[in-house]
């Protein structure tokens, strides 16, 4: 089976299973912007009528319903997580034409600044792929799934598991290390008990905190080019978000009932 798809596979079959992960990813994130809010103290505009809740909620609609359309896609099968994003971006670009929020002279810059964009994020995942050559010939796979194999205990196991899935999401774009190290700590999962969508999950999740840390964090480079701010302005204000997200990440790893509740509840394994 060609890399790409089974990378394809991978991704469309975790994206089905990860909806509570993902919840409590967001859910981590939210508890810091909340605690720095009422810190810096933050306040609200003030209350709203029902009348005008309900106006806004209709108007929110159309956009809103690009959930259901990506969600929706991606369980019934129609496309993958990634394809998934294409997906939003045409639906994004027909909802600009119907409210008629851009001119054409925006849309073609707007084309312009996601070409410039893709561009880097290309040349980090090309020096991703160029690591995780150089990883492979030097042996490093083998040696941490030798070093991992000397623990006894499954707690420190996953653990050992996890700090080596952060380290490798620093350097390496998620896909190919997906492609690398599944095949290396599968085995290791069943011989301890772990289900291997529990496994997927939470190497997924470790990659997808990898994707927002320097230096290869591809979704922090992008996140700076729409904000026009340099990595190095970023890094020390992302910081409680990572420790955050780090402890969602072990909350994961050690109650699987996150992981594995709503797809026994749907019938999906």
């Amino acid at each position: 089976m060609p890399q790409s798809c089974l990378a394809n596979q991978t991704q469309h079959l975790q994206a089905r299973h990860a909806y509570l992960p993902g919840i409590l990813m967001g859910l981590s994130v939210m508890m810091v912007i909340t605690f720095f809010a009422m810190r810096r103290g933050y306040r609200t505009e003030g209350s709203v009528g029902w009348s005008e809740i309900l106006h806004v909620t209709w108007q929110a609609l159309p956009p809103l319903l690009m959930i259901i359309l990506v969600i929706g896609g991606i369980a019934i099968g129609a496309f993958t997580a990634t394809e998934g994003a294409a997906v939003a971006v045409l639906y994004s670009f027909v909802l600009s034409l119907m409210y008629r929020m851009a001119s054409l002279q925006e849309y073609l810059e707007a084309l312009k600044s996601s070409a410039v964009t893709s561009c880097s994020i290309l040349f980090l995942i090309a020096a991703s792929g160029i690591m995780s050559y150089v990883m492979t010939i030097a042996g490093i796979p083998d040696v941490i799934a030798e070093t991992i194999l000397t623990f006894d205990n499954p707690i420190v196991i996953l653990l050992v598991m996890n700090v080596c899935l952060l380290i490798i999401g620093f350097f390496m774009d998620l896909t190919p290390a997906v492609l690398i190290f599944t095949p290396i700590f599968l085995p290791i999962a069943t011989e301890i008990g772990i289900h291997p969508v529990h496994l997927g999950i939470i190497m997924i999740f470790n990659l997808g905190v990898g994707s927002m840390t320097p230096p290869v964090g591809s979704v922090l480079f992008v996140g700076c080019a729409v904000a026009n701010l340099r990595i190095d302005q970023v890094v020390r204000p992302i910081l409680p978000f990572f420790f955050a997200t780090s402890a969602a990440l072990l909350l994961t790893t050690y109650v699987p009932w996150i992981t594995l509740a709503l797809p026994r509840f749907l019938g999906l394994m």
